[in-house]
């Protein structure tokens, strides 16, 4: 099925749901009793938190303001208006990357986490600059899933601050893209690779509003940049693991973030979606994104990542790849030697 046959089915499913006053361009009333799906579908912090961990830029909420206009001006007021009535010239907007360029993208200070009275991380402290493609490698139980979570205010800190491109993670939320691990998520979610896509767009869609064609265009656009664009009517259950892995990636993309989180994107995926994933990958550097990925093949590091973070509860080393994966490194982090270090590494 082309695109154009797809948007045009969604827009003929979307007209039999909605109103005639669903059709204007400002204004969008939600039916008592017809809205309840789509409502659900328009929930993506409900839907991380209770399936898939999803943090996806959040949501704008409308919101109505009225001018209160005076009309007590006087008639030669009117006729001649002063110069300090005359509006200020508008100053250039910010540009959205913003701040310094040699400013950290991402900064870690004194952080530790723990589940229970176990702590799993230990006075993590590290920066990441921009435009760089990082993995964070370290042993099973090492702290790395958690980090991100830790980072993304999905699990609690015990100490340590978190600061994206110079504040907070909840005024930058848009900016930032999360692909979790697929065993996070619920694959029995009502939803079909499209809607899961479309998530990514909430943060323009806004609350309880239908997305509109040029919302589905996008979306399309980024299954067709991961070759899933034929997948885009299947219900998520249905797909294959690199399928899936293609679905949350799309959704990623089409968030137009500037920081990307990836939880092991390349486990349990074919040779083909591994090439297509770190493609995408390096495409998202040379325009400038930051890209972190928890990564477990210690083979392919060099090869795919140009910073590394070895962690085992704390940080071990980070740096340019060359410089700082070395045998030592990896010892210490992995607590022995590694067999396959012989051939890998110097």
């Amino acid at each position: 099925m082309t695109r154009r046959q797809l948007l045009q089915t969604e827009e003929t499913q979307t007209g039999k749901t909605r109103t005639a006053e669903n059709q204007t361009e400002d204004v969008i009333a939600q039916p008592e009793n017809g809205g309840t799906a789509h409502a659900r579908a328009a929930e993506p912090e409900v839907a991380a938190a209770h399936t898939v961990e999803l943090t996806a830029a959040e949501p704008g909420t409308a919101v109505m303001q009225a001018a209160d206009v005076s009309a007590t001006a006087t008639p030669a007021a009117a006729e001649k208006p002063s110069a300090a009535a005359q509006p200020a010239e508008t100053p250039p907007a910010k540009r959205k990357s913003g701040g310094d360029p040699e400013e950290p993208v991402l900064r870690v200070s004194d952080l530790s986490a723990a589940y229970r009275k176990n702590r799993v991380l230990e006075d993590v402290n590290f920066s990441v600059g921009r435009g760089t493609l990082t993995c964070i490698v370290g042993p099973n139980g090492a702290g790395k899933s958690t980090l991100l979570k830790v980072m993304l205010d999905l699990h609690p800190r015990l100490s340590g601050t978190v600061s994206f491109f110079g504040t907070t993670y909840g005024k930058v939320k848009s900016r930032i893209g999360y692909v979790p691990q697929r065993g996070a998520v619920d694959w029995d979610f009502p939803a079909d690779a499209l809607d899961v896509v479309l998530m990514g767009l909430y943060g323009q869609i806004g609350w309880l509003k239908w997305p509109r064609r040029r919302h589905r265009e996008l979306a399309l656009a980024a299954m067709e940049k991961m070759g899933i664009e034929h997948l885009a009517k299947r219900q998520i259950s249905q797909l294959s693991g690199g399928q899936q892995q293609r679905v949350f990636l799309a959704r990623a993309l089409v968030q137009d973030a500037d920081l990307y989180f990836l939880d092991e994107p390349l486990a349990g995926v074919d040779a083909a979606t591994e090439w297509a994933i770190m493609e995408t990958l390096r495409a998202l550097k040379e325009r400038g994104k930051t890209v972190l990925v928890v990564h477990h093949d210690l083979q392919t590091v060099r090869e795919y990542f140009d910073h590394v973070l070895l962690l085992n509860r704390t940080v071990i080393a980070h740096g340019p790849t060359e410089e700082t994966f070395t045998r030592d490194n990896i010892a210490r982090t992995y607590g022995g030697a590694l067999r396959w270090l012989e051939a890998g590494v110097v």
